[in-house]
């Protein structure tokens, strides 16, 4: 479908806990090292939050930063679109208690579900939005309290996730970084290999879900890695074809931060030094759907892209689900 508008980024924020936890501190408890851990994942420490604090309060403090960069009034955003796996509760959407907190009194509200790829399809909607003239502004938000539904008793799961939250303004016009195209994937048929499996209305809550831990995270981490590298590659090389570039021609690929093994396979499939991959993992482990806006916070802080760089933004899902964002910086 042809736009009508282009659709820009003009605001980053991020919003990361104070409290670090660190491969040591997992060490005292769980049979493991820093070494271990680190060879593994690439993780070296995360961010975890106090207990009562919840998604939309990281949110709210990201969106702040995105709408102040953006020099933006909460009054003027047409849309807030939150992606997270750890919302406050079921309903309202974290959407909503984000509206209310920030005072954006104008603006229509709902949550998006696509895992640690749910930025990346939050972004899409946005810049379809945007892009038809439906939406002047839309807030876009990952937020996610990882620590919520990990367990910290299975050593597995437990050293890679941490919490976190960024937002970014998506605006008509030239005054930001244009989204130029986005591509979205799934495959429901690997969906156990990735799950949060109790908590809905297949196992709602009971005594028998939580003794068995049904409400912590349960990932196959073999399957998973094979996925994962499969569909980043795949993605990342149709969205170089759709826009008639070569692969090499990215002056930076952004990718959510699950393992830093899957991140250097995926880059060497593709042909890419590492040099061009953006890394974070190691000081706040995967922070899922607000994974890619933080890094996106931290590389227009450090001014490390040129006006007109091309970058690309690709994540992979629980789903599973995936997807990629070509951005013209």
């Amino acid at each position: 479908m042809e736009k009508g508008y282009k659709a820009s980024i003009t605001g980053v924020g991020s919003f990361l806990p104070e409290k670090v936890l660190t491969n040591d501190d997992l060490s005292k408890t769980l049979d493991t090292t820093d070494e271990w851990i680190t060879k593994r994942t690439g993780i070296k420490e995360r961010r975890i939050v106090e207990n009562g604090v919840a998604a939309s309060d990281l949110a709210v403090e990201a969106s702040l930063r995105a709408l102040d960069d953006a020099n933006v009034l909460p009054t003027e955003v047409d849309l807030i679109i939150t992606s997270t796996i750890t919302p406050d509760c079921l309903f309202p959407s974290t959407s909503c208690y984000i509206q209310e907190k920030i005072g954006a009194r104008n603006a229509g509200s709902f949550d998006l579900l696509a895992a640690c790829a749910g930025f990346v399809y939050a972004l899409s909607v946005a810049k379809s939005f945007v892009a038809s003239g439906a939406m002047k502004t839309v807030l876009v938000v990952g937020a996610e309290c990882m620590s919520k539904i990990t367990d910290y008793t299975d050593r597995s799961t437990c050293i890679l996730f941490g919490d976190g939250a960024g937002a970014v303004v998506v605006q008509q016009g030239n005054g930001g970084r244009e989204i130029v195209s986005t591509h979205l994937g799934s495959d429901g048929s690997q969906a156990e290999i990735l799950r949060l499996p109790a908590g809905g209305s297949k196992l709602p809550a009971s005594h028998e879900t939580v003794e068995s831990g049904l409400h912590y995270i349960k990932l196959r981490g073999k399957e998973v890695f094979r996925q994962a590298i499969i569909n980043l590659v795949d993605v990342v090389t149709k969205a170089a074809a759709d826009n008639n570039m070569q692969v090499e021609e990215f002056d930076m690929v952004i990718p959510h931060q699950s393992n830093i093994r899957i991140i250097e396979a995926a880059m060497e499939r593709l042909g890419l030094p590492m040099e061009k991959a953006y890394v974070n993992i190691d000081r706040y482990g995967n922070t899922s759907s607000a994974s890619i806006p933080i890094a996106i916070d931290e590389i227009e802080k450090g001014q490390l892209l040129n006006s007109g760089d091309t970058v690309i933004l690709v994540a992979f899902g629980g789903g599973l689900t995936w997807g990629s964002s070509v951005i013209e910086w």
